[in-house]
């Protein structure tokens, strides 16, 4: 019997994925929960299992193809059927048809940690990606719908008549369902009537450089090649939601960024004295482990910068709970994982946290809800070089904070010059809801914590 395998939702709010790579061939036997291929999502990859077992006999996408959900992927030949062309042993009961619960596979996002967060209040951004694609006129069974504003359409009945999947479809794009008008018998909703509103609100959507939802809108490039040789390369996906994030980013949010120099002589000593004990739990205490405990301290202590702006409710959202992403480099690009709770875990739970984060990271092996909920970020270049660099504030973040190579420099005092280790630090901020003063006070606050090395954090 022939079966059509297809994309299974990966996370809440994913409706397309990159196709990174095919793990098998036409003709293959393959067994049921046996990972047919690799989907890109945001910021990780998820390996896609078949709920089926079977020979297979096409597959109909290929290695760097835009997939959705619901998108046929595979066609295989059951066991049940194939038996006849001696396929091998039939699977255990429970697992012929049996698909794998999304929620437990490597699945990705987005953003937001570097993309940021759409839900039904805020389409455009979501619907954009899915719909910018789709004819102006999107056939039904009524025939065809001409988008139109979203104000000029009736709002239809809060018991709209929509098959469940419709339903899903149109809470995956963001779309409310009750304003959508159906083209079918009685004015039941089909998944074009969906598409077809969607599109309408991208149409209708502000316009560029307005509020929360402002669009890009990119330059055209001359032809490079009339000058010279050239060769060219498409932007993985990783490289995509960078590029669109922090251009995203810059254009919304007023950013002010703030020096200063942390001696951390003797917090290096601490850290030296200190790492055995922290090896003896797996873990590694680098610098970035302690500015993690130092950053959680500061943001309790300075609850602004543990908030977001919204300004479409003109309000400001204080949060109770501290997650901070650290900015981690990898061969596919930034990644950037959360910890969480970090003002509740000792120093030790954090250096063991963040590097199996951190290796994950490396791996492409991060989930989309390790790389979400982030308050404030740490971006730490020292390992690398550079005296001073001036990070961008992460969407729905008001800060976000820079570290440099440390140097010893001769510094005055108590009547003389001494050799101190100093680190540079920069502090970015939204200038919304953070003025110079308070960022002033923030970093200053860290630099004189770092400035004594407590035991107890350990």
């Amino acid at each position: 019997m022939k079966q059509e395998v297809k994309l299974p939702e990966i996370a809440d709010n994913v409706v397309t994925g990159y196709l990174a790579r095919v793990l098998v061939a036409v003709g293959d036997v393959i067994e049921a929960d046996q990972s047919i291929i690799e989907v890109e999502t945001d910021k990780a990859t998820t390996d896609i299992p078949s709920p089926h077992g079977g020979k297979i006999i096409d597959i109909p996408v290929n290695a760097g193809d835009e997939i959705r959900v619901g998108q046929t992927i595979l066609v295989i030949e059951t066991k049940a059927e194939a038996g006849k062309e001696d396929l091998g042993p039939k699977p255990a009961p429970d697992s012929i048809g049996g698909s794998q619960d999304p929620n437990q596979t490597e699945e990705l996002k987005t953003e937001e940690i570097i993309s940021g967060d759409s839900g039904p209040g805020d389409k455009a951004p979501v619907v954009a990606k899915q719909i910018a694609s789709l004819p102006d006129k999107v056939g039904t069974q009524g025939g065809s719908i001409t988008p139109t504003s979203p104000s000029s359409l009736p709002i239809a009945a809060p018991s709209v008549p929509a098959a469940p999947s419709v339903r899903r479809f149109a809470r995956e794009l963001g779309v409310d369902i009750n304003r959508v008008v159906g083209s079918g018998p009685g004015g039941r909703v089909s998944d074009d009537d969906v598409k077809a509103h969607a599109k309408s609100v991208i149409q209708a959507g502000p316009a560029v450089g307005t509020g929360s939802n402002l669009q890009a809108v990119y330059a055209e490039v001359p032809d490079f090649s009339q000058w010279g040789q050239i060769t060219t390369e498409p932007m993985s996906r990783i490289r995509q939601i960078t590029a669109e994030s922090t251009v995203n980013s810059w254009q919304t949010i007023p950013q002010v960024v703030q020096f200063d120099k942390a001696d951390i002589t003797e917090v290096e000593q601490f850290r030296q004295a200190n790492k055995g004990v922290v090896a003896q739990s797996g873990g590694k205490l680098t610098m970035t482990a302690i500015l993690l405990k130092v950053s959680a301290l500061a943001l309790k202590q300075f609850p602004k910068f543990n908030a977001s702006v919204d300004m479409k409710n003109k309000q400001v959202i204080y949060k109770d709970y501290v997650n901070i992403g650290v900015a981690v480099d990898t061969e596919q690009g930034l990644l950037v994982p959360i910890v969480r709770d970090v003002d509740q875990k000792s120093l030790t739970e954090l250096s063991v946290e963040l590097g199996e984060l951190a290796e994950k990271a490396r791996n492409r092996k991060l989930t989309s809800d390790e790389m979400q909920g982030g308050n404030f970020t740490i971006s730490n270049l020292g390992g690398i070089a550079g005296t001073a660099f001036t990070p961008i504030v992460y969407p729905h973040q008001v800060a976000i904070l820079g570290v440099s190579k440390a140097a010893m420099e001769q510094v005055y005092q108590g009547g003389e010059f001494v050799a101190r280790n100093r680190m540079p630090l920069s502090l970015s901020y939204d200038h919304r809801l953070i003025d110079g003063a308070d960022g002033a006070r923030f970093l200053g606050w860290i630099c004189r914590v770092l400035e004594q090395p407590f035991s107890l954090w350990l």
